[in-house]
């Protein structure tokens, strides 16, 4: 079996630069059944430290923008110049929520890790975003969510404790329901990930943030790996 690209990536480096589960393990895993190749324009939206977005540049050779709304777009600049990817990731500061400054029909692909939800779990996130693709172009995200139908009114027991509201996490048939119902998209795939478990467990050793990693930890204890899952959407534009 072919050692997954992330498995051969610095690991220090990938450890100092997560925000939540490993976004380069799951980049990887949400583009397997993507047909990316050099030359295309992919839009990575909320890249967070770019560690997805360093997996597009370096194992696809696509030219990746890279937008977040929290980390300082110069800070990743920097990053992706060490990494010798000047030029091939554009670095961006864009809050997703107000206008986005991309031309029509520009991308050959939208894709997003643990970021979508923030600002996607809505009916009017995917209409925004459609028009940014070529025809037939592709749309995949990752997000993560919860097995169950779950929420402040329905909170299974070991959770109730460390319960928040602004987590934004849905089941894997609540995001299939709303993207199902926008006619601009063909959903050609909704699905558990398989590298959940992975996933989670390289953000638990973490060092970038030491704090969130010690409550996550918390939860994962108290009964999440039960309750949590990863969820791909992927579709192509009608």
């Amino acid at each position: 079996m072919k050692t997954p690209f992330t498995d051969h990536y610095d690991q220090t480096f990938l450890l100092e630069t997560m925000m939540g589960p490993n976004a380069m393990r799951t980049m990887e895993e949400l583009t397997a059944s993507l047909p990316l190749k050099a030359g295309m324009r992919v839009l990575d939206l909320g890249c967070g430290m770019g560690i997805s977005s360093i997996l597009l540049a370096e194992k696809f050779g696509v030219t990746v923008f890279a937008p977040d709304l929290w980390i300082d777009p110069a800070d990743n600049a920097a990053r992706f110049a060490r990494l010798g990817l000047d030029g091939k990731i554009i670095p961006l500061s864009v809050d997703m929520t107000k206008d986005v400054p991309f031309a029509r029909e520009y991308f050959d692909a939208i894709v997003s890790v643990d970021a979508y939800q923030y600002f996607g779990d809505n009916d009017a996130m995917l209409p925004k975003l459609l028009p940014l693709l070529k025809p037939g172009g592709l749309m995949a995200v990752s997000v993560p969510g919860f097995t169950g139908d779950y929420s402040a009114d329905n909170v299974p027991p070991e959770l109730k404790s460390i319960w928040i509201p602004e987590w934004h996490f849905y089941s894997l048939g609540w995001w299939q329901a709303l993207w199902t119902k926008e006619p601009g998209l063909n959903l050609t795939e909704c699905r558990e990930m398989d590298c959940f478990k992975q996933s989670w467990e390289d953000w638990l050793q973490s060092t970038a943030y030491p704090e969130p990693v010690k409550s996550d930890i918390a939860m994962m204890e108290a009964g999440g790996w039960k309750y949590f899952n990863l969820i791909q959407l992927t579709g192509r534009k009608a």
